[in-house]
């Protein structure tokens, strides 16, 4: 059973839910102040001693390590570079295990990671090579720490269930911390995840954050909020089982997560000889939560998220039950989102089985020790059959492989039929094991979103993936691809497989340069390392043309800049721009060029030179003279965008590629807006009951931008000009504080921390 309040708690002892503060009063002997008891908190606690200023209203955050992988951290250090740094001033891992050469072939991958080697030489910073451990694996394994605060470029830097409070943002985020500046944020709300209970026997930790998913990401339950676990059902979890389920906390579009920390918790620590790392956490005796997600871990069943996301949730025997009705309505939904091939998945029912022709356990959340052991568990003995089913196995780490080579249960999976992989994230984004057109994989994995298992619609190619637990993954390969609950197989379930630790297969390859920094070691370049164009600070007024009008319920970032081996162009910034939105609206790169090409006319004084935009400038009513005081950029219109990765690249590529502004009801994440703001992208919201009658090619006016952005407005009248004919309309510019205001002023991140180096020296 899981039940949202719908009032906020408060949270007695640690174990009772009391929402009377009469009866919390009777309880504790006690008068109760709500807000005395929002202090209360372990997030709160943990907020408070990282905050920089003494408003714990509007937060100031500093972090006590931060973490990228192979996607991002070129791009993060060149804007660094350019912002001023000269060394980290925090510990700072580089991982590699988004390395995604996979089709594009040539040196460029492996450039990418020779820069990182030479700029943790040259900054001081910490590198882990290639297929060592995936970027959460090391953190959880060697940073994390009970009360820390960790900042990481990936959307899934959750470390909550190690004490942590560990949050993805994009790369401008990062920026910021390496040249000494502060993560600014409204503090966020806090809402309880009260487990009680034990899992049946098969239930994995996939299936309980399934479960959670399905019950709050539709309703915007935990949006941007942090998620606090309580509750007496947490000491019946293993520490890997905590670890599996946090990690997914980030498909509920929450803002961090934290967990009470226990016995357990602290055997975690001395395992990996860390045990300094280790202190109590939990609430204090009243904490009030502005709600509350009561799951009952005895009711959890093995669950799944059917195509095109996490929270698209089934249980395994409700699919089985009603098959047919269920993939009917799956394909239906998402040939309606998809722009290309047409998804079939329907045929997959018969013979009264669903059946499917891949499995993955992969990455942060599939790709756990735990998790292994249990899937080798299932496995010991059986075969995964010669058929069209396969099976592929990515540790998240060496030092668990070497584990699992001593414990015997890589043997075991490689006797069943299993392929053990390297430590890679390349089922999670489209980079690795794409399955066939038309095929259906089951997946330890975080994401199912269009096309993030590396299928291409726009060319006819589409696979579909089903989420789920690695124990009914190892269950469905025992039955040779047949969908199976793991609680319908019978095998000897652990309680939790004996966890060893070597330290020494990090030592001897991670390079540790933290507070060493080697100011004269060169960068190493490959010549696809570029640095970013210049981009120009905010017009007095704004002309933009419509590039793209995108009417789907949530637009994900990975629709925005696709994965997969277009990562292999991640740093270089008007290469990679190439793929913005490539598979899902083609022509936005054309028009956003097109676009930008009218800005070149207007800049060089020859406006009138394009019939289009002297056509435009006629019909606002605009002088050649008022031509001077606009920039001309694409905008793109999405009904809610920015859901998934952190990747800032989602932004990047829209402003490289001359894009000034969006449009929407509302952003998806908080992190993806702040991508818009750090380039520079206008983060536009229309009211909720207003339409967007725009269409490509259209032009929209927004005249005194700038000195209305300055003055710290946030209404902003603006024209449509469609056909020649204009109607007038009503942008908002919401919770947008003094630092946002000045960065959009100034044109993106780079721009305003060139201009505070200059006033500082100059």
């Amino acid at each position: 059973m899981i039940r949202l309040y719908d009032t906020g708690v408060y949270l007695v002892n640690g174990t009772d839910l009391v929402t009377d503060p009469a009866e919390v009063a009777a309880k504790t002997g006690k008068k109760v102040n709500k807000a005395e008891a929002q202090q209360g908190t372990m997030a709160y606690g943990i907020l408070k001693s990282h905050n920089q200023s003494a408003d714990m209203d509007n937060l100031r955050l500093k972090f006590d390590s931060m973490t990228s992988h192979d996607i991002t951290y070129v791009g993060i250090i060149q804007t660094a570079r350019a912002s001023g740094m000269t060394e980290f001033p925090l510990p700072y891992v580089l991982t590699n295990c988004h390395n995604s050469l996979c089709a594009v072939g040539g040196t460029i991958n492996e450039d990418d990671h020779k820069f990182a080697l030479s700029a943790a030489h040259r900054y001081g910073g910490i590198y882990v090579p290639t297929n060592l451990a995936n970027i959460h694996s090391y953190n959880r394994e060697m940073m994390a720490g009970c009360g820390r605060m960790i900042l990481g470029s990936d959307s899934h830097t959750r470390y909550g269930a190690l004490g942590t409070m560990a949050i993805g943002e994009g790369g401008g985020e990062l920026a910021k911390q390496l040249v000494g500046r502060t993560y600014d944020f409204a503090r966020p709300g806090v809402i309880a995840i009260y487990l009680t209970g034990t899992p049946k026997p098969g239930v994995g930790p996939q299936d309980v954050a399934l479960s959670i998913i399905g019950a709050v990401y539709k309703n915007g339950y935990v949006k941007n909020k942090a998620m606090e676990f309580v509750g007496p059902g947490i000491a019946n979890l293993p520490m890997e089982y905590r670890n599996a389920i946090d990690v997914m906390t980030t498909e509920t579009t929450c803002w961090s997560s934290i967990w009470v920390t226990d016995e357990k918790t602290k055997g975690y620590f001395t395992i990996h000889g860390r045990p300094e790392a280790y202190k109590e956490l939990k609430p204090a005796e009243v904490a009030y939560y502005d709600g509350c997600v009561y799951v009952d871990l005895s009711t959890v069943e093995c669950t799944i998220a059917m195509p095109m996301h996490p929270s698209n949730t089934y249980t395994i025997h409700e699919l089985q039950e009603n098959a047919a009705d269920i993939l009917h309505l799956v394909q239906d939904a998402a040939n309606k989102q998809i722009k290309g091939a047409q998804m079939d998945i329907v045929s997959k029912f018969h013979d009264g089985a669903v059946w499917v022709e891949q499995g993955e356990i992969a990455g942060c959340s599939g790709g756990t020790f735990d998790n292994i052991c249990a899937a080798a568990d299932i496995l010991r003995g059986r075969s995964c059959g010669n058929g069209a089913f396969t099976l592929s196995v990515y540790p998240g780490s060496m030092p668990a492989l070497a584990e699992l080579m001593k414990n015997g249960r890589a043997h075991d999976l490689i006797a069943a039929g299993a392929i053990l992989r390297e430590c890679f994230c390349g089922p999670c984004f489209g980079a690795g094991d794409t399955p066939a057109n038309g095929e259906f994989s089951i997946r330890h994995t975080t994401r199912n979103f269009p096309n993030r298992e590396g299928s291409k619609p726009g060319d006819g190619q589409l696979s579909g993936v089903i989420l789920m637990d690695a124990r009914s993954i190892a269950a469905t390969a025992r039955n040779h691809g047949v969908l199976t609950s793991a609680a319908d197989v019978d095998y000897d379930e652990p309680a939790s497989a004996k966890r060893r630790f070597d330290a020494s297969v990090y030592d001897k390859r991670v390079y540790r340069g933290f507070g060493h920094p080697r100011p004269d070691a060169p960068l190493q370049y490959g010549p696809n390392i570029a640095e970013w164009p210049a981009i120009p600070a905010l017009s007095d007024d704004l002309l933009l043309q419509v590039a793209s009008v995108l009417r789907d319920e949530v637009t994900t970032t990975d629709e925005l800049i696709p994965s997969g081996e277009t990562s292999s162009y991640r740093s270089n910034p008007m290469k990679l721009a190439q793929f913005t939105l490539s598979r899902r609206d083609p022509d936005y790169v054309p028009r956003a060029k097109a676009t930008a090409a009218l800005e070149a006319l207007r800049a060089a004084g020859h406006a009138g030179e394009d019939d289009t935009l002297s056509a435009a400038l006629k019909a606002l009513g605009l002088t050649a003279e008022d031509a001077q005081r606009l920039h001309i950029g694409s905008v793109l219109f999405a009904n809610k965008p920015g859901d998934g990765s952190a990747r800032e690249q989602a932004a990047s590529c829209q402003r490289v590629l001359g894009g000034s502004a969006n449009i929407c009801y509302e952003f998806a994440t908080k992190r993806y807006r702040s991508n818009c703001v750090n380039w520079g992208i206008l983060p536009f919201t229309l009211a909720a009951g207003d339409s967007f009658d725009g269409a490509p090619g259209d032009f929209i006016y927004v005249p005194h931008v700038r000195e209305k952005l300055a003055a710290g407005d946030e209404v902003f009248p603006a024209v449509l000009l469609r056909g020649g004919e204009t109607r007038d309309m009503t942008l908002y510019l919401k919770n947008t504080d003094a630092q946002e205001r000045e960065l959009l002023l100034r044109g993106c991140l780079i721009n305003y921390y060139a201009a505070k180096n200059e006033e500082r020296h100059g």
